[in-house]
């Protein structure tokens, strides 16, 4: 769900004009969740029970009375209320945009072990391990995430299309067969060639595993399985950089996920992958 931003401590605002509707154990939990304040992203489930003082499926349950999906959405939502840091005062330009450039990225890192669970990262492996096909999408700052993600999805040995063109890209997804998978990226989930082909993957019957840095958009509309990092609003203008390294960072994780799951034919893949490489090297 959505909290105003504009206004400090939104969140805090939110929970504690629901509080009256909470039964005992779920306002046990809400006042867990203000107490920790954006300090909540460093904690589990389980943690927040423990301090509760109930089960894990209290705090599940406490997040939806408060309009949250759940409690990976609440930690999000913790995570956007945490303070900006100040800007940089370094006087030299090329100092100040190094800092800059590292505390952005160090943040977005931080958001994909909040975003990220391995729960979900499984269940993106399981579809994208079982296609027989696989279409990767992705347009502008988020083509390199999609071009990466195709040559270590071929490595493996996946057959991947990964059309440059948006409009063989559409095609390619309207005709994915229905075991198939779009794996679509956008980094605000809302690119209007990616959504689309997504869609046109999903209207073919083929699955949709979507990479994206907001929980709430029409890409994670149209995906099957959603995988949100790098959603935390950062400054200075970075966000497009720090998605970016929080996506790869993503695809990283879902390779070596299906390399485990694929075992001796993803490793003989490789060794093929290896070989082309050491061709093309003096």
């Amino acid at each position: 769900m959505e909290i105003d931003s504009t206004v400090g401590g939104g969140l805090a605002a939110h929970i504690r004009a629901h509080l009256s509707e909470l039964r005992d154990t779920e306002a046990r939990v809400a006042r867990v969740v203000l107490d920790q304040g954006a300090e909540l992203v460093r904690l589990s489930v389980s943690d927040v029970a423990a301090m509760a003082g109930t089960a894990p499926s209290s705090v599940v349950r406490a997040c939806q009375r408060l309009g949250f999906r759940g409690y990976q959405e609440l930690k999000i939502a913790a995570a956007r209320q945490a303070p900006a840091p100040e800007p940089s005062r370094e006087r030299d330009p090329a100092a100040r945009a190094l800092g800059d450039t590292v505390r952005a990225a160090r943040e977005a890192l931080d958001g994909v072990a909040v975003t990220v669970t391995p729960e979900r990262l499984r269940a993106a492996a399981a579809l994208v391990g079982a296609a027989p096909r696989i279409l990767v999408v992705g347009a502008g700052l988020s083509g390199a995430v999609a071009l990466d993600t195709a040559y270590r999805l071929r490595a493996l040995g996946f057959a991947v299309d990964a059309p440059a063109d948006p409009l063989t890209a559409q095609l390619v997804a309207s005709q994915l067969p229905p075991d198939g998978v779009c794996l679509a990226v956008s980094h605000t989930g809302a690119t209007r060639s990616t959504v689309d082909a997504a869609r046109r993957a999903r209207r073919a019957g083929a699955k949709v595993v979507a990479l994206t840095s907001y929980a709430r958009s029409p890409l994670s509309e149209a995906g099957d399985c959603t995988l949100v990092a790098g959603g935390q609003d950062l400054v200075f203008g970075l966000e497009t950089v720090a998605s970016r390294l929080a996506h790869l960072t993503v695809i990283d994780a879902l390779t070596l996920t299906l390399l485990g799951m694929r075992g001796a034919p993803a490793e003989e893949a490789l060794r093929l992958s290896a070989d082309v490489t050491v061709d093309h090297s003096y």
